[in-house]
């Protein structure tokens, strides 16, 4: 994925996350895992096995220290960077207020040896 000016700070991360891929009507059509490859406070770029369309939404639940954010998102972008491994940048769309303030509190405090700011 190219570099672009973007509206909030990426940092990277390396977490894991479970999500739910639905269909138009909001029904759910699919479950994995990914990984979380970097997160703002407007979106995650996700790493996964399973082979998704942009437009597609997903429900999100991203494990932020002892928190659990439910999220719901939509492909942006989707690029194959291997037989089996897709990267997703995904817009964030809705999220509780509380969801929301542990994910800003979160990216502001982070220990940045563990999470540094993309590129």
């Amino acid at each position: 994925m190219g570099s672009e000016n973007r509206e909030s700070e990426r940092k990277a991360a390396l977490a894991l996350l479970d999500f739910i891929a639905l269909d138009e009507s909001g029904a759910p059509v699919d479950r994995a895992m990914a990984r979380a490859l970097n997160v703002s406070e407007k979106g995650i770029l996700l790493e996964t096995h399973l082979s998704l369309g942009k437009g597609q939404n997903l429900l999100i639940t991203l494990g932020l220290d002892d928190n659990l954010c439910e999220i719901r998102g939509r492909i942006l972008r989707a690029e194959k960077v291997e037989d089996n491994k897709f990267h997703y940048g995904v817009e964030f769309l809705k999220m509780s207020a509380s969801d929301a303030a542990t994910l800003g509190w979160y990216l502001k405090n982070f220990n940045s040896n563990n999470l540094q700011t993309a590129e």
